[in-house]
This record gives C-alpha cells, sequence and structure tokens, in this order.
C-alpha cells in the first residue's frame, strides 16, 4: 500500500511513534506498544495523563457550556484567577490559549504601562541568549537563538539579549528606552540551564533601581514542575509579571498571564483581547488542576522526587564517560552528554520510554509529578543503561 502524503505543513521533525491511549504515567501507540512517558507532553500532563479530578471536571462543564464571549462575566475566571493569585505574589491574570500568547501579553503589558501609565516612551526588553519565549513574531524576537528567528526577518524592533546569570551583561544593555527585563528561571529549551540565585538577587535589585518591570516566563517551570508551585519562589523574589501555560490544564489548552495591582490601568478595556481565553471548559480543567495541586501538596512531592532523581542519576551516570553534567530543579532534568543525542534518544524510544532532548546534546527529563517511584526507576534504568552501552562503544 503507497502512503499517501500528509497534508500537513512539515513544521515538527515528528518521532516515528503514534499515540493513542494514555493512562498516569503510561501511554500507548497505535501498534499496542506501552512506554513509560518521562516527558508529559513537554511539561504539560504534569499530573499524569487522564487525571481522574480533572477528567470528572471537564465532563460535568461539557453537559453545561462550551463558550461564552468576553463581553460576559465568566463566574470560573474569578474563582480560578482567585486561587492563582492567593498562592502567588500576583494580584491580576489575564487568560488566554498558549504560552506565546501569554508571553505576547505581558510584552504588551510591560510596553502599555510605560507609555500609558508612566508617560514614558519605552519600549524595549531585554531577554538572555539561549531563552526561549514562544513562536509568534514577538516572542520569537524575544528568545534569544537565532535558529528560532532563521527566516523571519525583519524581526519587531525593541529586544536586546543579555548573557544568562550575568548582571554585567544586563547593565550594559539598559537605556533610556528599556521598559523590562524577561527571563525564564530554567533556561529549559536552551539546555536545563538554572539561573544562579545571587545573579536573579542582583536582577530584581536592578530593575527596582532603574524601574523597570522584572516579567519571570514560567511556561515550562510553572505549575510544580520545578518543586515550588512558580520557580520565581526558589529565588526569593516577586516579579512584576509572570507567564504560564503547559501544566495549567493538565493537557487542555489554556494560558496566563499574571502581573501586580499596579499594572491594571495599562489593561483597560479594549487594550487586549483573547477569543478563547478563558472558556468554560478551559477553566474547569484549570480550576480542578490547581485544587489537586494545592491539596496533595504536588509540588512537596516534585521537589522529594527531584532529589531522588538527581541522586539516582549522579550515582548511575557518574562515572559514565559520555555525560559531561546532570542539570535540574525539581522534575525539570538535563543530562547533559559530550555528544549529540538524537540517536541515543531513539534508541531510549525504542526501549519504551519517552524523552526529548534540550539542544543537541542534553536529554531532558519532564516526568510527569505523580508518577510512582517504580515507573520513574524503570524509566530511568532504560535511560542509564542505555548510555552506559552508548558509552562502553566509546571507549573501546
Amino acid at each position: 500500500m503507497v502512503q499517501q502524503a500528509s497534508r500537513l505543513f512539515p513544521t515538527y521533525a515528528r518521532f516515528p511513534i503514534t499515540l493513542v491511549r494514555g493512562e498516569g504515567s503510561r501511554l500507548w501507540d497505535d501498534q499496542g506498544k506501552e512506554y513509560i512517558d518521562l516527558m508529559s507532553g513537554l511539561a504539560v500532563a504534569n499530573l499524569g495523563h487522564v487525571p481522574a479530578p480533572v477528567k470528572e471536571k471537564l465532563v460535568a462543564q461539557l453537559d453545561q457550556l462550551w463558550h461564552v464571549s468576553n463581553l460576559f462575566h465568566i463566574p470560573n475566571q474569578e474563582k480560578l484567577a482567585k486561587l492563582l493569585t492567593d498562592n502567588s505574589c500576583a494580584d491580576a491574570v489575564f487568560f488566554c490559549s498558549t504560552g506565546a500568547e501569554a508571553n505576547e501579553a505581558a510584552i504588551k503589558l510591560a510596553r502599555r504601562y510605560a507609555q500609558k501609565v508612566l508617560g514614558e516612551d519605552r519600549h524595549e526588553i531585554i531577554t538572555f541568549h539561549q531563552s526561549f519565549h514562544g513562536r509568534t513574531l514577538a516572542t520569537l524576537t524575544a528568545t534569544g537563538q537565532e535558529k528560532v528567528q532563521e527566516g523571519f526577518h525583519p524581526l519587531p524592533a525593541g529586544f536586546s539579549y543579555a548573557n544568562f546569570n550575568d548582571i554585567e551583561s544586563v547593565k550594559s544593555l539598559i537605556n533610556d528606552r528599556t521598559c523590562a527585563v524577561m527571563i525564564e528561571m530554567v533556561q529549559a529549551e536552551g539546555g536545563v540551564i538554572t539561573a544562579d540565585p545571587a545573579f536573579i538577587k542582583q536582577l530584581a535589585e536592578l530593575c527596582k533601581e532603574k524601574n523597570l518591570l522584572l516579567i519571570v516566563d514560567e511556561i515550562q517551570t510553572g505549575m510544580g514542575r520545578t518543586g515550588k508551585l512558580f520557580a520565581y519562589e526558589h529565588y526569593g523574589i516577586e516579579p512584576d509579571i509572570f507567564t504560564m501555560a503547559k501544566g495549567l490544564g493538565s493537557g487542555f489548552p489554556i494560558g496566563a498571564m499574571l502581573g501586580k495591582a499596579k499594572l491594571a490601568p495599562a489593561f483597560s478595556a479594549g487594550s487586549h483581547g483573547s477569543t478563547f481565553g478563558g472558556t468554560p471548559i478551559a477553566m474547569a480543567a484549570a480550576i480542578a488542576t490547581v485544587e489537586y495541586m494545592l491539596s496533595d501538596k504536588i509540588a512537596d512531592r516534585a521537589a522529594e522526587l527531584g532529589e531522588w532523581t538527581l541522586s539516582t542519576l549522579n550515582e548511575k551516570l557518574g562515572n559514565n564517560p559520555l555525560v559531561e553534567q546532570i542539570r535540574s530543579k525539581g522534575l525539570l532534568i538535563g543530562i547533559v552528554c559530550k555528544q549529540p543525542v538524537a540517536e541515543i534518544i531513539s534508541e531510549i524510544h525504542a526501549a519504551g520510554v519517552l524523552v526529548v532532548s534540550a539542544g543537541p546534546q542534553v536529554i531532558r527529563l519532564l516526568p510527569s509529578l505523580t508518577i510512582s517511584k517504580e515507573d520513574l526507576q524503570q524509566g530511568l534504568d532504560v535511560v542509564c543503561d542505555i548510555l552506559a552501552g552508548k558509552a562502553a562503544v566509546l571507549v573501546q
């Protein structure tokens, strides 16, 4: 039988696997093969696949109301906004559908606050090399990686790139047009590179001194992934704005931008919007997700399991000549190798464990925060055994 050409734009370099069912930390493909999932849909299925409390609320909502325009009041938006602000440093929330949209909203809010509220002609935002903030024109420009920007020029003006963990680099870019600094606490796509606490403290102080907004991108680190509900909590700071998506809806599309009360006048009626932002279905999924995370202390579990995972990997891979370093924050883990990992990842998939890269030489592990230690141990054993086999060939 001749396979028909796909009608999809080839924007994804897809693995040769078709997944059709999931439960907890297990997935099955269309051939019936079972996998241990150490990807969680790129930090989306933080509660595992089809978590019962979220499914229950979604099913109930499907029988009531699917969509209503934001021109009307949507009570569960207020409920979710209260849940999020009560458990963070934020005072107000804007709901959208994706992480890129959330970061777009943060960029727009920072510029509009400077221009409309402060009355200053400031619009430039400092981000960082190796960052990742999205695929829209503004967010790919905010992303400090040329490979993401290739072919999309001319890029929107107003962004510059500092060196991560380098406060002098940030200072050198500040001018009278700068309105904000945007940063990830862990550069997940950039190789699982964690922000230095001393640097973040200096950055927060610098932003206050220069009257710049501090924006933290929590798209991948938020919702318990790093061992706190939000990664900024590890650093003893309060961002002016932070963004989230991925794990907020347990797989249902949702994004959110959260900010301090002083910013609310900048987002007045008509200044921004999102047709599918904050729909009743999205709110049901997110409310159930947040309530489950809080009641079952999922972030604490991620912290404990993250420490155990790091210890296990150090023990198993500490003498592996192929492994250069293991980076981690909670259950966001990068195994840095001395060679490209694409072939290694394919072998790990063939052995029934799903992982992903974070750049050409880093294997990224993103297990669900509810994964059993038995499943996680089994998955790690596969990863470590394959790396051991590769290392044995390397030293021959």
